[in-house]
């Protein structure tokens, strides 16, 4: 297992990957075959940067048997992946803040197992789509709720800047199909589940998103998530923690 990191140090951008208290500088993206520079540089949480530069975000709703009964989305389990997208400007990364737009009555966390594309993919088959996934990180799906209930379609009530959290590195090495899966508000758990509890895998995902877009490297795909969302409001702090990959931790912003 090892822990690949974006960071800013110095006023300067840098690839890395975690070696015990020290982050060692690496040439270019984790997925690019790098090559470590010889840097080395004490880790500090605070440094960390979202752990990608995707093309997109694709995300996918509905994917929990509990959490479709909870939203009330649906009557029935979906034929197929409900699939969705947000833009890179709602990329932040681990410890920013999460904004809270003027107007909104309710704006809900929802932690979810995500995933770094680390080849260009088109058309693939579940081995094909395991095979392309570099590694794994914690992505928080923020939902403006009533806008999302409100529309037709889900790109406003998910699309603010912002409201993609994501963090706070890319794990290699482990297995993604059954993993604990936490989100706590002010310290208070307020989702656990476990990945293999979703409908489909996140490999099954990734392949039927390839058959619709080609998936480009440093892309991020995001599989839902499970029951037990909920509102929160400025001045609170969301903590996602995943198993075997870590915690993403974001305050919102407001007093």
């Amino acid at each position: 297992m090892k822990k690949y990191v974006r960071i800013k140090h110095q006023q300067q951008i840098d690839w890395g990957i975690i070696e015990g208290d020290s982050i060692i500088v690496l040439d270019k993206a984790p997925w690019k075959d790098p090559d470590k520079t010889g840097d080395k540089i004490g880790f500090d949480q605070k440094k960390l940067l979202p752990p990608a530069e995707p093309t997109k975000i694709v995300l996918v709703g509905l994917n929990y048997h509990d959490h479709i009964k909870e939203s009330h989305s649906a009557d029935d389990v979906p034929e197929e992946p409900v699939i969705f997208m947000k833009p890179t400007t709602a990329i932040i990364g681990p410890n920013d803040e999460i904004p809270y737009p003027a107007g909104l009555d309710r704006v809900d966390y929802e932690g979810e197992l995500a995933c770094v594309i680390g080849e260009k993919i088109h058309n693939v088959d579940e081995e094909g789509a395991r095979k392309s996934i570099f590694g794994y990180t914690v992505l928080n799906d923020v939902t403006a709720r009533k806008l999302q209930k409100k529309d037709v379609q889900w790109t406003r009530g998910k699309g603010f800047d912002g409201f993609a959290p994501v963090g706070p590195w890319i794990v290699t090495g482990i297995d993604p199909l059954d993993l604990k899966i936490e989100t706590y508000l002010n310290d208070e758990l307020r989702q656990s589940a476990r990945t293999s509890l979703q409908i489909w895998n996140i490999y099954q995902l990734v392949s039927f998103i390839s058959k619709v877009m080609t998936l480009l490297p440093g892309d991020i795909v995001s599989t839902g998530t499970p029951k037990g969302i909920g509102p929160f409001k400025p001045g609170d702090t969301v903590r996602i923690e995943i198993e075997n990959i870590g915690t993403l931790e974001n305050r919102v912003s407001g007093s």
